[in-house]
C-alpha cells in the first residue's frame, strides 16, 4: 500500500495549478552543487555491530547514577520509583497521544483529569489544565493571559528578575510584536528577593499582572502575600511560577492569594535527561477558566448515568478557531504529564512532604558547612529552599572544572553566565539524592582545592 495515492495526472494538474512544470523547479532556489551533496558516510554495519558501537558511545556519559551532582538552576535530580517508568512504558499508554477524539480514550482522559485534579490541589487553586510544554511556555502563557483578562486596557507586565533567567527569554520571545510593556525588577542583593517598594512603584493602572517565582531562581523566597496585595490595590493579577516540591512543603500560591499558578513538573518523577522533555502545569481561578489556553479535561455522566470523561472548552482552541484561539499550542505533553499523575499517586501527600522535608534539610546543612570553609559565604540572606548561592574564593567556572576532573563532581551554576554582577558566585543544590556521603564528600573537595 502507497502512503501517496496520487497519480500522474493528479501530480500535472498539482503543477500546473501552482505554475510550474515539474517537482524539481520547487528547488530552483537551492544551488544545484548542494542539491545532492556526497555525505561520505562510512560502510554499512550489521545491527549487532551498531548497538555494540551505540553501546560503547553511551557509556562515555556521566550520569546523575554515577556521579554526585549538586546543579539545579531549573532541573533538579529527584528519585523516580520504579512503577512509574514500568506503567509509562506499556503499550497502552506509551503510544496513547493527545485525544482528538475524546470520546473513545477514555483511559488518556482519565489520567489527564487526575493529573490536573492533583495539581489544581497542589497548586491551591480552583482548575487546571493538562497542555503545557514546560515552566517557562506556561509562564509566558500566563501572561498572555493576563493581558486578555485586561481586555486590552492593561499592558504592561511587571516581571522580577528573580524568575529564571531561561524564562525572561521565552516571555521576550512571545511577546515579541504585540504592544506589550514589559518591566523588569532588580533583585535586593542583600536578601536575594524582589523589594516590595520596587513593585509598589513599577505597578499602575496599565499593569496586566506582576510575575514572580517561588521560589526564586536563586532558591529565595519571595514574600508572595504581600506582592499579591500589591497587585491586587492596582487592579493586577500575581503570576507566579512555583516549584512543586516546595509547595508541598510551604504555602501554596493560591493560599497566598496568587491568581494564575504555572511551573515545571520535572521534579516530579521525570529524569533529568539531555534537557526535555518536560512537562509545564498551569493552574487558575474558576473566573479566569475561559481565558485559559490549552485543554482541559472535565468529568460527566452520559444519557444512561454512567461516568465519563470528555474535553471541555474546546472552542478556545487553535484547531477550531484559528486566529481566535486563546493559545496556539497544538499539542500536549500528555505522557509526561501521565508520569507526573503517577509519580504523585505513588509517593502521596505524606511522601511528597518527606521528600520536600529532606530538600530543605540536606540543603541546610550543605550551606551551613560550606559557610565555615575559607573564603565561603552566603551570597543572600532570604530563607531559602533546595537551593541557595554562595560568593566563592575562586571562580565558580574554575570550581567545577577541577571538582569534575579532580573529584568526579559536578558541581554548581556559574551565576556570572546571568547575572554579571554576581560575579564569582556559585549557585548550588541538594535533594533527596544527595546523601550525607555525598554532600561530605563535596566539602572534602573544596577544602583541598582551597582558594589558591
Amino acid at each position: 500500500m502507497k502512503y501517496t495515492p496520487h497519480t500522474e495526472e493528479d501530480r500535472q494538474e498539482m503543477l500546473a495549478a501552482i505554475g510550474v512544470e515539474r517537482i524539481e523547479d520547487l528547488f530552483h532556489d537551492v544551488p544545484a552543487s548542494v542539491r545532492f551533496p556526497d555525505l561520505d558516510l562510512p560502510p554499512g554495519i550489521s545491527e549487532l555491530e551498531a548497538r555494540q558501537h551505540f553501546t560503547r558511545m553511551a557509556a562515555r556519559n556521566a550520569t546523575l547514577n554515577d556521579h554526585p551532582c549538586f546543579l539545579g538552576a531549573g532541573a533538579y535530580h529527584h528519585y523516580t520509583p520504579a512503577v512509574v517508568p514500568h506503567l509509562l512504558f506499556r503499550g497502552e499508554i506509551y503510544t496513547a497521544y493527545t485525544p482528538y477524539q475524546p470520546e473513545v480514550a477514555q483511559g488518556s482522559l482519565q489520567i489527564i483529569y487526575e493529573f490536573q485534579t492533583m495539581i489544581a490541589e497542589l497548586t491551591g487553586m480552583d482548575v487546571a489544565n493538562a497542555s503545557m510544554y514546560d515552566g517557562s511556555t506556561a509562564l509566558a502563557e500566563a501572561a498572555l493571559m493576563a493581558v486578555r483578562v485586561g481586555r486590552g486596557k492593561r499592558n504592561k507586565l511587571v516581571i522580577s528578575k528573580g524568575v529564571h533567567p531561561e524564562y525572561h527569554h521565552v516571555l521576550e520571545t512571545y511577546n515579541h510584536g504585540l504592544d506589550i510593556e514589559e518591566c523588569y525588577l532588580d533583585l535586593d542583593l542583600q536578601t536575594g528577593t524582589t523589594p516590595l517598594d520596587a513593585i509598589r512603584a513599577a505597578v499602575d493602572k496599565n499593569t496586566a499582572a506582576v510575575l514572580i517565582q517561588y521560589p526564586n531562581f536563586f532558591g529565595s523566597l519571595e514574600d508572595v502575600q504581600a506582592i499579591a496585595d500589591i497587585a491586587h490595590a492596582a487592579g493586577a493579577l500575581l503570576c507566579v511560577s512555583a516549584d512543586p516540591i516546595a509547595i508541598t512543603l510551604l504555602k501554596s500560591p493560591g493560599e497566598l492569594g496568587a491568581d494564575i499558578v504555572t511551573g515545571e513538573g520535572q521534579s516530579l518523577g521525570i529524569p533529568v535527561w539531555l534537557g526535555g522533555p518536560y512537562v509545564g502545569f498551569f493552574a487558575t481561578k474558576d473566573a479566569y477558566i475561559r481565558q485559559m489556553p490549552g485543554r482541559i479535561c472535565g468529568r460527566t455522566v452520559d444519557m444512561e448515568g454512567r461516568e465519563g470523561f470528555v474535553l471541555t472548552l474546546q472552542a478556545r482552541e487553535q484547531h477550531i478557531r484559528r486566529e481566535k484561539a486563546t493559545s496556539n499550542i497544538c499539542t500536549n505533553e500528555a505522557l509526561v504529564a501521565t508520569a507526573v499523575a503517577m509519580y504523585l499517586t505513588v509517593v502521596g501527600k505524606g511522601g511528597l512532604r518527606q521528600v520536600s522535608n529532606l530538600c530543605y534539610q540536606r540543603s541546610h546543612f550543605l550551606a551551613s558547612e560550606i559557610a565555615k570553609l575559607d573564603g565561603y559565604e552566603m551570597l543572600f540572606s532570604a530563607p531559602f529552599f533546595r537551593e541557595f548561592a554562595v560568593r566563592t574564593p575562586l571562580p565558580p567556572a574554575e570550581l567545577n572544572k577541577r571538582l569534575w576532573e579532580e573529584h568526579g563532581i559536578i558541581g554548581g551554576y556559574d551565576l556570572s553566565q546571568d547575572f554579571p554582577e554576581m560575579g564569582g558566585s556559585w549557585l548550588l543544590t541538594a535533594t533527596e539524592m544527595n546523601s550525607r556521603q555525598e554532600i561530605d564528600q563535596l566539602l572534602d573537595a573544596l577544602r583541598q582545592i582551597g582558594g589558591e
